[in-house]
């Protein structure tokens, strides 16, 4: 909403308590003019104009079930009714079941969930449970990677929201992930850029001393920082370098599972087993807030008898895990799952590179699921990005303003566009979003100088 004129009277009144009273994060407030949202539905959102757009952003990429799913309404609807809070010493139905149902998807061997509030304290909890269960301190993690804004969760996230943030004592590393399309290590093939990355990995390793590190902490597929799938068998190398130095491997899932990705976990295509796995996001499409660590039987038998120093007020809270129940049950009972994996293969990722022949911004189209980015160029030839590393740039801003006026509501950071509808987007609606991308993205071709 560029002119504030139009919006309704209520829209109006929400706009302007929220700039008198509401501090948005990572923002500098006093230029912000955030857009009013009034009501969503299934994969579609309404602003305060009464403007009807596709969400192909699923808001934070964690609607993952579209917006107001009647089984997960009702759901929460019904627990809120019988139960609305209890404390995390007690046991209830719907973390029981939930907890079930998430080490469900999980690999074997993993069949304990210890329930956060959010991703970044997933991260915080693994982070812990692997120094306790190592009596190591030092955790590895890649440039190209975000793992929460709390403390320790924002000094292993590798982008530059890590930066003012950094005190430089978290005992954390970084390293540089496999990324064929801006290689640090001057790849040609998939092939390489697997080897040159696990060289570098195994290289820092020896550096660092093995006997000081705890946990390598990955997102298995990076998510904000780009949606680079790695190439095959870079996670099986991360895990025989975590296997021969005792290093606890934890995969960050919270962006990348359930669903999103057209597997229940996104590990799943790789056939790679970690010690923790960190969820939060998809698990319940967001509707009430809920994080946590699927925890190996190993790491389980450490605290077996021994206490582990940490907890929440609202570890496992009855809304949010009656959420959980009601959202992997209706995505099974509609093989969301399913659907997100066809609509990559046959309609998203064909259709974006498509749209990448024609479209000299767009320098690279990668993914999977509805899970997918589309880097965007100044030059094809040199690589040149549409915006720089850690800001963005008038063609960007004119991209996202191109998507609006044409009713999409899109994901953009830096100088990439961040393709991810629910996993329950309709064949129409995806191939609505292709065309309103194929107009938008004009807009950044008239930027390009090659």
């Amino acid at each position: 909403m560029s002119d504030m004129t139009h919006l309704t009277e209520s829209a109006q009144r929400t706009y302007e308590l929220d700039r008198e009273h509401v501090f948005h994060s990572w923002s500098a407030q006093a230029a912000l003019k955030p857009m009013v949202i009034e009501r969503a539905e299934g994969s579609y959102v309404w602003d305060g104009e009464g403007n009807r757009l596709l969400d192909f952003s699923s808001q934070l990429v964690n609607t993952n079930i579209g917006h107001q799913h009647p089984r997960v309404v009702d759901a929460i609807r019904e627990q809120a009714a019988r139960l609305c809070t209890i404390a995390p010493q007690h046991a209830n139905d719907q973390r029981s079941e939930a907890a079930r149902l998430v080490a469900e998807v999980a690999p074997e061997g993993m069949h304990t969930v210890f329930f956060t509030n959010a991703g970044a304290e997933a991260v915080e909890h693994a982070v812990r449970m692997a120094r306790l269960h190592t009596g190591r301190i030092k955790v590895l993690s890649t440039y190209h990677s975000y793992h929460g804004g709390t403390a320790t969760a924002v000094n292993i996230t590798g982008d530059p929201r890590r930066w003012a943030n950094d005190y430089g004592s978290a005992g954390v590393v970084h390293f540089f992930g496999p990324f064929l399309y801006r290689s640090a290590f001057h790849s040609t093939t998939e092939e390489q850029e697997r080897d040159r990355a696990l060289q570098h990995l195994e290289q820092l390793v020896a550096f660092e001393g093995p006997q000081t590190i705890a946990a390598i902490v990955l997102e298995t597929i990076p998510g904000t920082a780009g949606i680079m799938p790695p190439p095959p068998g870079y996670l099986a190398g991360v895990r025989e370098i975590c296997d021969r130095y005792g290093i606890v491997l934890v995969l960050d899932e919270v962006m990348a599972g359930f669903g999103r990705t057209g597997a229940w976990l996104a590990l799943d295509h790789y056939g790679v087993v970690p010690d923790l796995i960190t969820l939060a996001k998809g698990v319940n499409s967001g509707y009430v807030p809920l994080g946590g660590v699927i925890i190996s039987d190993a790491i389980a038998q450490t605290f077996a008898d021994r206490v582990y120093p940490g907890g929440l007020t609202y570890s496992g809270h009855p809304l949010a895990c009656a959420a959980v129940v009601a959202t992997i049950n209706a995505m099974r009972d509609e093989q969301m799952v399913e659907n997100a994996d066809r609509i990559g293969r046959e309609v998203l990722g064909p259709g974006l590179r498509e749209l990448a022949e024609r479209h000299p911004a767009v320098g690279d189209v990668r993914g999977l699921g509805v899970f997918l980015a589309v880097e965007l160029v100044k030059d094809r030839s040199t690589k040149e990005p549409l915006a720089p590393y850690g800001g963005t740039s008038p063609a960007m801003n004119e991209l996202v303003a191109a998507c609006k006026q044409r009713g999409l509501l899109p994901f953009t950071n830096y100088n990439r566009l961040h393709v991810v509808p629910p996993c329950n987007v309709s064949e129409a609606e995806a191939k609505d979003g292709l065309a309103i991308l194929d107009e938008a993205l004009a807009v950044a071709d008239a930027h390009t100088t090659a």
